[in-house]
C-alpha cells in the first residue's frame, strides 16, 4: 500500500524504534553523519514500510546517499513528495515542467557561488524539512558536497556556551545572499515578500528531540535579542561581542569531525534533513560542467 501523505515520527516513538534494523542495506560513511543506502529503486513508488524505514534512517544518519538512480524529473518529484509537501523556490531557476525542482547548472562560463555553509531556506518563516538532490551531470573530479551534523555540533559545545545561547534568537535573511543578483525593482519585490525571520539559535528537532545549533553563515545575519540576553558595559560594547559570538557559532560547521563529503556521479541522489544539518557545495570544478536537480520539502516552524 502506498500512503498519500507523509508520516512523521514523534521523539518518543523514535527513541523506542530499533534504529539498526532496515529492509535495505545501510553502510555508515563516518561515525557522525551520512550513510550509503542500497536496495532502493526510486523508479518504483515507495510503499509505507519502505518510506517509514527511510525516514528512520534519515533521522539516524542525517543524510542518505543513493547511487545509480536514473529517475525522471516526475519521479524525483513523486519520491520527494512522499516526505512532505514541496516548495517552489522563488529565486532559483525551476524546471519548466516541474516547478518543485530547482535546476542548478554551470556551463563552464561562470563560477558557482554556493560555497557557504548553510541550511536550505532557513530564511523562510517555515524552513524546510529536507532536500533531495540528484546529479544529472558532473565532472569526473571536483564539485563535491559536504554535510554537517549540527546536532553533534551543539552537543559538543562547552556547557557555559550552551547556557549562553539557550535563549538567544537569530535573524535569518535571504537578501544578503540572493539580493546581489537582483535589480532594484526585483529586490524590492522580494524583500516585501520575504522579510527577515527570527528563529531560535538552538532548535529542537520535532522527531528526534535533539537540540540543534541553528545558525548558518549564508542566511543568519545577527541576533534578535543579544542586548537583552547579554547586558553590555558601555555604549557599543555589545556589538563586537555579538559579532564574535556569531562567528564562533558559524565556525562550528567547519569542524571535519561533524562532516561527511560526497563525490558525485551521474544519477547519485542525496537526501538530507535540513533541520539538523548544514551543507557546503565545493566550487573547485570551473570550467567543468555540473548540473543538478533539487526538490525541497516544506518543514515546520523552529522551536
Amino acid at each position: 500500500m502506498q500512503a498519500t501523505a507523509a508520516t512523521t515520527i514523534s521523539p518518543e516513538a523514535y527513541r523506542a524504534l530499533d534504529n539498526e534494523a532496515f529492509p535495505f542495506a545501510v553502510r555508515r560513511c563516518t561515525p557522525t553523519i551520512g550513510a550509503d543506502v542500497e536496495g532502493i529503486d526510486f523508479r518504483e513508488p515507495l510503499d509505507d514500510d519502505t518510506y517509514l524505514s527511510l525516514r528512520r534512517a534519515l533521522l539516524k544518519y542525517k543524510v542518505l546517499f543513493f547511487r545509480k538512480q536514473a529517475i525522471t524529473p516526475a519521479q524525483h518529484v513523486a519520491v520527494a513528495r512522499r516526505f512532505g509537501e514541496l516548495e517552489v523556490h522563488p529565486m532559483f531557476t525551476n524546471h519548466p515542467e516541474h516547478p518543485e525542482l530547482v535546476v542548478f547548472g554551470r556551463d563552464g562560463t561562470t563560477r558557482g557561488r554556493e560555497n557557504l555553509y548553510h541550511s536550505d531556506v532557513s530564511w523562510r518563516e517555515i524552513p524546510s524539512m529536507g532536500s533531495m538532490l540528484r546529479c544529472v551531470e558532473c565532472p569526473e573530479v571536483g564539485g563535491d558536497t559536504m554535510w554537517i551534523n549540527m546536532a553533534a555540533a551543539y552537543e559538543n559545545l562547552p556547557q557555559d556556551m550552551k547556557a549562553r545561547i539557550a535563549n538567544l534568537k537569530a535573524v535569518h535573511d535571504a537578501m544578503p545572499t540572493f539580493g546581489s543578483a537582483l535589480n532594484e525593482e526585483k529586490y524590492a519585490e522580494m524583500r516585501a515578500k520575504y522579510p527577515p525571520m527570527v528563529h531560535p539559535v538552538v532548535r529542537t528537532h520535532p522527531e528526534t528531540g535533539e537540540k540543534i545549533l541553528f545558525v548558518n553563515e549564508a542566511f543568519t545575519t545577527h541576533f534578535a535579542n543579544f542586548v537583552k540576553e547579554a547586558p553590555y558595559r558601555i555604549g557599543s560594547d555589545y556589538r563586537p561581542a555579538e559579532l564574535d559570538l556569531l562567528q564562533y557559532l558559524y565556525r562550528q560547521a567547519a569542524a571535519p569531525e561533524y562532516q561527511v563529503r560526497l563525490r558525485w556521479q551521474p544519477d547519485t541522489i542525496a537526501l538530507w534533513d535540513n533541520r539538523s544539518t548544514q551543507h557546503y557545495a565545493v566550487q573547485d570544478y570551473f570550467p567543468a560542467v555540473r548540473h543538478m536537480n533539487r526538490a525541497t520539502i516544506i518543514g515546520d516552524r523552529p522551536v
